[in-house]
């Protein structure tokens, strides 16, 4: 027993966050996951090229388009989707792993991976959607992005419209209006899903052992 408390043994559970682009899904999982010892990055694996700064193995598994057609059909992927002109997928075998083990898996995914994911592993899931405070303010932040052109910008505004009629999907939903509040909006979801009893594998032990000595 530490001084917080007992230590019950947890399954972890698969934070998933999507919105359209611009919303500022990015930013607040890079904040989540430097604020929280407790969760680490899905690293997907696609077929894009890497920008600036990118590195294989830690921000993306960067793969041939072939070499994705393998991982779908062996079924190594639990999600997996065509986003613009590249493909995009999560890895099956750490993600599994990891949530035996205990720990928590943050997911920056498109809605269509999100449905996939689901489907496989529902009861682990939790789905968060980012919503832009307002079209214009989606426009401004799209336009802001140094390595997306014009096209590009065009392209992913078109597209929002489409994306955000999937919000009604979600376990959750966020409006992206101020990043502190968004932040802690997430902070206080992933506590009260860590707290929920059906991921809690060792409670019924806890209780059992604590009912012998009433």
């Amino acid at each position: 027993m530490t001084a917080h408390g007992p230590t019950i043994e947890r399954r972890g559970l698969l934070l998933v966050l999507s919105s359209p682009s611009g919303a500022g899904k990015t930013t607040l999982a890079r904040r989540l996951i430097e604020e929280d010892a407790e969760l680490s990055m899905s690293i997907s694996a696609t077929t894009r090229p890497p920008r600036p700064g990118e590195i294989n193995g830690r921000d993306y598994h960067f793969v041939d388009e072939a070499g994705f057609k393998r991982m779908a059909e062996a079924g190594d992927l639990l999600e997996w989707a065509r986003v613009f002109d590249n493909f995009y997928g999560t890895p099956r075998a750490p993600v599994e792993t990891a949530i035996a083990k205990g720990s928590d898996i943050l997911f920056d995914i498109d809605w269509q991976g999100a449905q996939q994911l689901s489907e496989k592993m529902k009861h682990d899931v939790v789905r968060v959607f980012i919503l832009p405070p307002s079209v214009e303010a989606l426009a401004e932040r799209l336009k802001a992005r140094a390595q997306d052109s014009d096209d590009v910008v065009r392209a992913r505004m078109q597209k929002a419209s489409a994306e955000i009629s999937h919000w009604p999907e979600y376990d959750y939903v966020i409006v992206n209006t101020n990043l502190d509040a968004s932040a802690a909006g997430l902070r206080a979801i992933l506590a009260a899903e860590r707290l929920k009893r059906e991921r809690l594998d060792g409670l019924t032990g806890f209780v059992r052992e604590m009912q012998k000595t009433l």
